[in-house]
This record gives structure tokens, C-alpha cells and sequence, in this order.
């Protein structure tokens, strides 16, 4: 029936532009697609004798439906395909890895007096997003200079409360202090312009701009503000002398290199404006071992620059796209506003510079498949050493560590994270909320841990093996070879009666205790000291920090909503509509009790008595 619902849809396939979908048999989607001609480029995939590359045979036998929605243009069916990309995260679309979301900075210009903050969330509210950064490091590392180099405001706040005194980054001349009033909106946007124009990397601008500003300064006799301003000056002048010239001119442009060695493949961005190299960021990609190059490099182009808010005119790349070179054109050049190319040199200074780029993909390459195997290397002596000292017959290759988290006894949480060979498993770890315990019992807790772990094993086991890749199984049919619990004799002793009771009795289990770093094991009279500095005992620790954090950040979670809720249920005509728009504009309670009447009434949904009742209640 479901082979005839398909083949059905491929009968009425529109002849015009748009984006298709295949999903397989949950209804989940595994592929998204544009194409010029839905019926050509969709029955092509199913016609016969057509000898497909094995990852797309095995994406087409997972195929058991599909969804197409047409457009007016390619460019749209582009536009639609990245977001749907990025909304499905398709397993058989090339993707940037990691299933991650990389971090931006954030101006938020729809303010009265912007903030510059750190986000992983690039949504369309009037903001402008300055990355995507690969390293959070490099993007606090900017942020940093950007307070360095120019006075802004860093409060949390959206809406900024009225003070009476200014704090003390007003006082050390990081923020003009908007807050007390004593900088207008228009000066204070001037500022924020002037980060603009540095995180565009148009420093050159930005330097006859302040240049300007301290001279006129000089003549109005302001020269406490034209001292500042020739510091500033001086600040940002040392910062572009460290940027290398790679051009003779002053273009603004972006150079694309990519390196590919075994199924690994890495794209290296270099950013050069005004003739000067400002940055460069490399990216890992996944699902691209059955693609050409140029397929590549356009993938990559079209997700990355769906995220980018600053595009320069120039794109310069070492493979050609031929095929969707026109249309990517005019969707970047409809997105920055002005004409963008898109450049394969052959010869000369630009073939030069994305020789460098492809040299430095490269050796990134290399260094991240370097520390990879180092971290391969050294988890498979950790997992022998250990098989070792536990007398295991041999290393582990699941392991599974359990903690519980609460406060006295409240909104208690477990956690079960996993170590595949030796490393984080992120997929495959599991919080459990305690139901069925009261008060601050963590031998129960680990006891309702335990039972509903192995016993989902018991039940899926039972079932027909979905095929699924274990990497993304979603349930609990894998068993470990090791478990930890996190905690001495007591909390060993409740796992062990559960996995006996369920019949897993044969599963080795062993209690880590905190600060002594001992291991207790069923039956030995004298715990396991492992040795000082040990790769064993870092990749222990490794396991336990990891569990106490996963469970941790639960709980903080429910504790957190648990506060609200019985906190704000006791102000009168604070029901769950307002609770509900009060936290979304707010974002925590602590914001809410800062919050005036006036900022309270403008919520949506309150009015002057229930703000008026939500301040009394915090300021008794």
C-alpha cells in the first residue's frame, strides 16, 4: 500500500520549480531536494536500470513516501531547501557536523540601546548577526576586545530600568551609562554603529570615522572626549596592524577552500576586507562521500551563507558550481542588496590566495584527524588499563554511568550517560524524572533508575531490531559491559539488587566515590584505588562528571519552573496564561523581580492591578 501511495505521487509530479522530501517509514524525513523540474529530477532517483551510488540505493530502499511543495522560482526552491535542511537535519543531506548550532554575535539593534551578546538562535528579529564562529573561545575572544575598544552597555536587561547610580562599568569607562540617562539614544547608536562597521571588518572606515569625530572634538575644546576617542583610535589602529595584506587592493571578499581525505572532508573560510585578512573559520562536513567537489562546495555554500548576515561582493572558491552558479548568485545578491559573484580563478593573485586557503583546509584536516586518533589512542589504553584493574575479560566497550540529582529531597532527577569506546556517546544519554520517591533517598532513586532502564532493555529486546545506525538508536536495547554509579557501597548495593532481580546480574558494576576516587565492587572486601593521574582514572572521572552534570542540568531545569510556578501561583490574578508571558518576556524570576509596574503592565496579557500585584508581592 505504501509502494502504491509513492509510486502514485511520482504519476502527478508538477513539471515547475520547488523542493521534495523522502521519508521513510515513521514519516521521518531523511532527504530534501530542489530541483528546476519536480517530475524530472524526482523520477529520475526511481527509474529503472539507473545505477545509483551505493548511499543513495540505501537512501532510496529507506524511502517510503514523499512530499514535495512547489515555488514561483529556483531561488525560492533554494531558500526553502536550506531551511528545511535545517529544521529536519535529513540524514542523507551533506550537513555541517556535529548536529550542532554554531555560536553568532548578536547586536541587538531593535533596542533602544543595543547589546552585543553571544547567541546560538539566528532568528529574524531585527538583529544583526555577526559569524558563524566555530570556536566559542573565538567568539568570547571578540567580545572581550569589542569592550576593550568601545564603551557599551553589558546589563542582561532588554528594557532598561531606571537607576540613580550608575555601576561600576560606567566608572572604569566600559558603558556610558544609558541607564541613569546620562547618554542619549543617538549617541549611544553611534557607538553601536562604529561595532558594526569592526565585527563587518571595516576597520579602515572605522578609523576616519573616529579619526574625524576626535577632531572635531579638539575644535569644540571637548578634550576630555577627544582624549578618549585617540585612544580608542589608537586601540583599533594595533588591532588592523596585525592583519596580514593578502591584496594589493581594498576589496571585501570571502575565499572558500575545501580538503577531503578518507569520507572526512573540511572547508576553510577566509574573511578579507579591505585587502586585509580579519579571520578565518573551518568547518567539518558530514555525508559527502559519494559527492564530486563542486556538489560539495555549493552544499556548503548554501547552508552557510543561509546563516551569514554579512556577505562581501566577491566569493572566491577553489571548485567551480557550475550548475547552480546563476542561481545562487542572485538569491546572495538578493539577500546582501548589491551584485555578489561567485569566482573560480585559474591563474593570477586570487588563484594564489585560494591555493593558501585549500594549504591551510589541509592542514586542519590533518590536525583534526590528528587529535582524533590521539583521543582514540588514548581511550583504547584507558579501556584496556581498565578491563585490567577490574579483571574484566576484556575492555568495555559500552559503558554506562548513572547519577542522581536533588535538593532535600525535591524535583530529584537520574541520569544515565554512555561512553562508547571510551568517549561520549551525546545521543544515546538519558534523564529520568523520579515518580515514585519521597523525600532525599538516593538508594530508591537509583533503585527507579535502574528498574526503568532494564527493563525498557528487557521489552525492546523482545521486539524486531529496527536497523537504525546504534549511534542514533533512540531506546535502551544496547546493554552495557560496564556499569558505574555514581556514589560508595549503598548506592552499588541498590543497583545490583535491581539488575539481579531483572536478570542482568552477569552485567559487572562498580560504585566511584567522590573525593576519595575509590572503586567499590560487589564482593571485594577492600575497594579499587586507581593510580594518580592515570588515563584510567581521568576517563572515570571523565564518565562521572559527565553523568553529575547531565543530572545536574535537569534538575535546575524543573527546579527552576517548580519556583516559578508555586512563587508567582501565589500572586493574586497571576494564572497560567500570565505566568507563561510573563517568563517568555522576562526569561527568568529574577528579571521579573526587578521588573517596575510600568514594565510588568506592558506585558501582553497583564494589565495595572496584576502588575501592580506581581511587584508588591516581590518588594514586601
Amino acid at each position: 500500500m505504501v509502494y502504491m501511495k509513492l509510486e502514485e505521487k511520482l504519476k502527478n509530479l508538477p513539471s515547475g520549480p520547488g523542493v521534495y522530501l523522502f521519508r521513510d517509514d515513521a514519516g521521518k524525513v531523511i532527504y530534501t531536494g530542489k530541483a528546476v523540474s519536480l517530475k524530472n529530477r524526482v523520477r529520475s532517483y526511481f527509474q529503472a536500470g539507473i545505477k545509483h551510488p551505493p548511499k543513495t540505493r540505501f537512501m532510496l530502499q529507506k524511502t517510503a513516501d514523499l512530499d514535495f511543495i512547489v515555488t514561483d522560482s529556483e531561488v525560492e526552491a533554494l531558500i526553502l531547501e536550506q531551511n528545511l535542511i535545517k529544521e529536519h537535519r535529513p540524514r542523507y543531506n551533506v550537513l555541517l557536523k556535529d548536529d550542532k548550532s554554531y555560536p553568532y554575535l548578536k547586536v541587538t539593534l531593535g533596542e533602544d540601546f543595543p547589546r552585543i551578546i553571544i547567541t546560538r538562535r539566528h532568528v529574524k528579529d531585527g538583529s544583526r548577526y555577526f559569524g558563524p564562529y566555530t570556536r566559542v573561545g573565538a567568539v568570547n575572544e571578540t567580545l572581550r576586545l569589542l569592550k576593550r575598544l568601545f564603551p557599551f552597555r553589558s546589563c542582561k536587561q532588554k528594557d532598561l530600568p531606571l537607576r540613580e547610580r550608575p555601576c561600576l562599568n560606567y566608572h572604569i569607562k566600559r558603558c556610558p551609562g544609558p541607564c541613569c540617562g546620562l547618554v542619549d539614544r543617538e549617541k549611544y547608536r553611534l557607538v553601536i554603529n562604529e561595532v558594526c562597521l569592526f565585527l563587518e571588518g571595516r576597520q579602515e572606515d572605522l578609523i576616519r570615522r573616529l579619526s574625524h569625530r576626535m577632531k572635531e572634538a579638539a575644535e569644540k575644546l571637548e578634550f576630555e572626549t577627544a582624549a578618549r576617542l585617540r585612544d580608542q583610535l589608537q586601540a583599533v589602529k594595533e588591532v588592523v596592524a596585525k592583519q596580514k595584506i593578502v591584496s594589493g587592493g581594498f576589496e571585501d571578499r570571502d575565499i572558500l577552500a575545501l580538503a577531503r581525505d578518507s569520507g572526512e572532508t573540511c572547508v576553510m573560510v577566509f574573511f578579507v576586507r579591505g585587502g586585509k585578512l580579519t579571520g578565518r573559520e573551518h568547518f567539518m562536513l558530514q555525508g559527502t562521500e559519494e559527492l564530486d567537489r563542486e556538489s560539495v562546495i555549493g552544499a556548503f555554500i548554501k547552508q552557510y551563507y543561509s546563516g551569514v548576515d554579512v556577505i562581501p561582493r566577491e566569493i572566491i572558491l577553489s571548485e567551480a558550481v557550475a550548475e547552480e552558479k546563476a542561481v545562487i548568485e542572485e538569491w546572495l545578491s538578493g539577500k546582501k542588496g548589491a551584485r555578489v559573484k561567485l569566482i573560480t580563478p585559474r591563474r593570477g593573485e586570487k588563484k594564489k590566495l585560494v591555493e593558501m586557503v585549500a594549504k591551510n583546509a589541509r592542514l586542519t584536516l590533518e590536525q583534526v584527524r590528528s587529535q582524533k586518533a590521539a583521543r582514540r589512542d588514548d581511550a583504547a589504553e584507558a579501556l584496556a588499563e581498565l578491563a585490567r584493574e577490574l579483571g574484566l575479560e576484556k575492555p568495555p566497550g559500552r559503558i554506562e554511568c548513572y547519577d542522581i540529582s536533588h535538593i532535600q529531597g525535591t524535583e530529584s532527577t537520574g541520569s544515565m550517560v554512555v561512553f562508547k569506546a571510551g568517549l561520549p556517546a551525546g545521543k544515546q544519554y538519558r534523564r529520568f524524572k523520579i515518580r515514585n520517591v519521597d523525600g532525599p533517598d538516593d538508594y530508591a532513586s537509583i533503585r527507579e533508575v535502574l528498574h526503568r532502564r532494564f527493563s525498557k532493555a528487557g521489552i525492546e529486546r523482545k521486539l524486531p531490531d529496527s536497523g537504525q545506525d546504534p549511534g542514533r538508536e533512540a531506546g535502551f536495547r544496547h546493554l552495557p559491559d560496564l556499569v558505574i554509579i555514581d556514589g560508595g557501597k549503598g548506592q552499588l548495593s541498590a543497583a545490583r539488587e535491581v539488575m539481579k532481580t531483572l536478570g542482568y546480574s552477569r552485567i559487572p558494576a562498580y560504585g566511584l566515590a567522590k573525593e576519595e576516587e575509590l572503586l567499590f565492587g560487589e564482593g571485594r572486601n577492600d575497594p579499587i584505588t586507581l593510580p594518580p593521574g592515570s588515563k584510567v582514572l581521568h576517563l572515570l572521572q571523565r564518565l562521572r562528571d559527565e553523568a553529575h552534570r547531565f543530572a545536574l542540568t535537569y534538575h535546575r531545569n524543573l527546579r527552576g519552573k517548580a519556583g516559578l510556578k508555586s512563587l508567582l501561583d501565589e500572586v493574586e490574578g497571576i494564572g497560567t496564561v500570565r505566568r507563561r508571558a510573563l517568563l517568555k518576556a522576562f526569561g527568568s524570576l529574577a528579571e521579573i523581580q526587578k521588573a517596575t509596574p510600568e514594565q510588568l503592565a506592558a506585558v501582553k496579557g497583564m494589565n495595572k492591578k496584576a502588575a501592580r500585584a506581581v511587584y508588591e508581592f516581590f518588594h514586601r
